[in-house]
């Protein structure tokens, strides 16, 4: 019962069931930042099934890494696009900074 793979399975039943609830999240989030934050959690339980899947094989750590720095640089565009409705920088006016 307590084989590597009954682990493995358990750990990755309990992280799909974490996605479901924040995809839940993000099509009924009352706000687009609601969306915003639970499609970047669903992000990251993917890094985290990445790992899971890849115990002890080395390159799956590398595309959970990878897929972890995508996922945090796609937040931070939303989130300004959100915000300014441009990826650039703010048009003339009082200067709000970036994101």
């Amino acid at each position: 019962m307590n084989s590597p793979l009954v682990l493995e399975s358990i750990a990755a039943l309990v992280v799909l069931i974490s996605m479901t609830l924040s995809m839940i999240r993000a099509l009924i989030g009352p706000t687009v930042f609601d969306r915003i934050l639970a499609v970047n959690v669903t992000g990251t339980l993917t890094v985290v099934l990445i790992a899971i899947y890849g115990f002890g094989r080395p390159d799956f750590l590398d595309i959970g890494l990878l897929y972890a720095l995508i996922n945090f640089v796609g937040t931070i565009a939303v989130s300004k696009f959100v915000k300014f409705r441009d990826l650039g920088h703010p048009q003339e006016g009082p200067d709000e900074g970036d994101v």
